[in-house]
């Protein structure tokens, strides 16, 4: 078992979705064994902007999954994909 990095893209639901809030819930939302290593709003087109997750946790078998599944569970959150992983 080693350390991963991981980036995440966290979409919002609409362009009106407040991303500031958005960025909290998602730091709200990791599991305590996962570090959050930077959060980066970007705009995408249009008005439409994405939230960049990074984070460093340990390879336990699950864990990718679960912290995709909590990051989908953040309000307004509309999809959750990797974008990165690397083995550090």
């Amino acid at each position: 078992m080693g350390t991963v990095s991981v980036l995440y893209r966290v979409m919002p639901q609409d362009v009106q979705v407040d991303m500031r809030a958005l960025a909290e819930g998602a730091k709200a939302a990791l599991p305590p064994q996962v570090k959050l290593r930077g959060l980066q709003v970007r705009d995408v087109a249009y008005g439409l902007k994405e939230l960049l997750v990074a984070v460093q946790m340990d390879d336990a078998g699950g864990i990718l999954e679960q912290v995709e599944r909590a990051l989908a569970a953040v309000p307004h959150a509309e999809s959750v994909e990797v974008l990165e992983s690397s083995l550090l």
